[in-house]
């Protein structure tokens, strides 16, 4: 939820129209709020997998995903955009043409990303296109970032097998934009973790009330 007003850009910005950004990163605490793991590289594991999630605000988003046992670090950030390390108030005005995601540092021996999938799936409705509930804007779409060929196969079979539950049940189709992962740019620091400092804070999470199909057979098929 935006601390300025809902957003309310419902397209995305040309290259020539987007806010042109800074060369500076934005400056991130260290370690995670919840678990005291690393935030950002490097987290000292060699075993973990990334994964990254649009769901609607993402303070909401990233507590589902710290939640789950096997996930070592969860970030807040911005993506798929095209303004160089946005600031939240920019991302919020629909002129960087980014989405509100999370990082998810997970190790694969103890959450599959079939699991970190269902996680998505289940806890937010794909069907609204540039909003969630009542977050309306461009950076409020739902999203699947891909970092492998096997996790891009998986999301779309996930895709499909969530549309035939949704269907069933009277929702429209999904908008889900499924891609290979663009460049991660962490957000502010006082979002990350948001609901952990904030226990009482806005989530803006709904789901479906309609469960992912079991995706291991077709994760061993990839």
């Amino acid at each position: 939820m935006s601390l300025f007003g809902f957003g309310k850009k419902s397209s995305l910005p040309t290259p020539e129209t987007a806010l042109p950004g800074r060369t500076t990163a934005m400056p991130v605490t260290t370690k995670h709020f919840v678990n005291s793991n690393p935030l950002q590289a490097p987290f000292g594991r060699d075993n973990l997998e990334t994964a990254m999630f649009g769901m609607g605000c993402f303070w909401g988003a990233e507590r589902k995903f710290w939640q789950k046992d096997g996930v070592f670090s969860t970030a807040a950030g911005y993506a798929a955009g095209i303004t160089p390390n946005p600031t939240y108030e920019e991302v919020c005005s629909g002129m960087t043409g980014h989405n509100e995601v999370v990082l998810v540092m997970f190790d694969p021996q103890v959450i599959s990303y079939a699991e970190i999938l269902k996680v998505f799936w289940e806890n937010h409705n794909p069907t609204q296109g540039m909003r969630q509930g009542n977050d309306t804007g461009s950076q409020y779409r739902s999203g699947i970032y891909t970092y492998s060929d096997a996790q891009l196969k998986l999301a779309e079979i996930a895709r499909d097998r969530f549309q035939e539950g949704l269907t069933k049940a009277g929702y429209g189709k999904i908008t889900t934009e499924i891609i290979p992962a663009p460049t991660f740019y962490y957000a502010e620091s006082y979002h990350q973790q948001y609901l952990a400092k904030n226990p009482n804070g806005y989530c803006g999470l709904g789901g479906c009330n309609i469960s992912l199909p079991d995706l291991a057979e077709a994760a061993i098929n990839l």
